[in-house]
């Protein structure tokens, strides 16, 4: 039976980043995949993490800079970047962004793993 969603489900996240979850485990209960909008403003960074899902991310408009073990590839409006499970990264953006994450398996906060950063 289809299920058309009016309305998504706001997910806490680290620092100022706004995320809006359409389907997914808090507001679909689906645990195979999760669609989000995030909203990230300018000088916002989250923890570096390893996450046990692979996450597809589409910029909207400004531009997400990405950090992976060995490079760092800014992507931007109508750019696309595929973030495989297991690999450390960390995403962040000195303009501000918005972009659609499209998590397999769906996100969850015990699955992605976010490091400790030590501030100091």
């Amino acid at each position: 039976m289809a299920q058309h969603i009016r309305i998504p489900r706001h997910i806490d996240a680290p620092g100022n980043k706004v995320i809006k979850e359409y389907i997914g485990r808090v507001a679909t209960g689906t645990n195979t995949i999760s669609i989000a909008w995030m909203e990230a403003p300018p000088g916002w960074a989250e923890p570096p993490q390893q996450p046990e899902f692979t996450e597809y991310t589409v910029v909207l408009s400004g531009a997400l800079i990405v950090s992976l073990k060995n490079e760092e590839i800014v992507v931007r409006k109508g750019e696309a970047i595929v973030v495989h499970q297991g690999e450390w990264v960390q995403y962040r953006t000195t303009e501000g962004a918005e972009y659609i994450a499209i998590c397999l398996p769906a996100f969850s906060s015990q699955l992605v793993h976010r490091q400790e950063v030590n501030q100091g």
